[in-house]
């Protein structure tokens, strides 16, 4: 079976509903990384402090059969076209994976079986 690495950077505040949508598509685990986002434009300061856009990253890897149906979900109900929106999603190939749980690779064959 091949994988990919999804990567969706989000706002904070859309990170439950990320999951939520990934999971109903068909994901299994993620790994969170929460972080800030240095964008072109110059950020608001108030009383001296600046403020900036809180993320989090989600790391999901999955079967490149399940990958575009995941990134295409999260794509289309985060509304990740939108120029305005600072969120954004990628896959990259792996040629090597170690460490994944059984119960997750039994998933991973039952819903692409499903797919198929």
């Amino acid at each position: 079976m091949k994988f990919v690495a999804l990567v969706a950077i989000i706002a904070n505040k859309d990170e439950e509903k990320a999951i939520g949508i990934a999971k109903e598509a068909g994901a299994g685990a993620a790994t969170i990384i929460h972080g800030s986002n240095i964008g072109l434009k110059e950020k608001k300061v108030f009383f001296g402090l600046t403020l900036e856009e809180n993320v989090s990253i989600l790391l999901f890897i999955l079967p490149r059969r399940l990958s575009m149906q995941v990134m295409k979900a999260l794509r289309v109900q985060l509304n990740l076209d939108d120029h305005d929106n600072s969120s954004l999603a990628f896959t990259m190939p792996l040629s090597h994976v170690a460490g994944l749980n059984n119960d997750e690779l039994h998933k991973f064959e039952q819903d692409i079986k499903h797919i198929l």
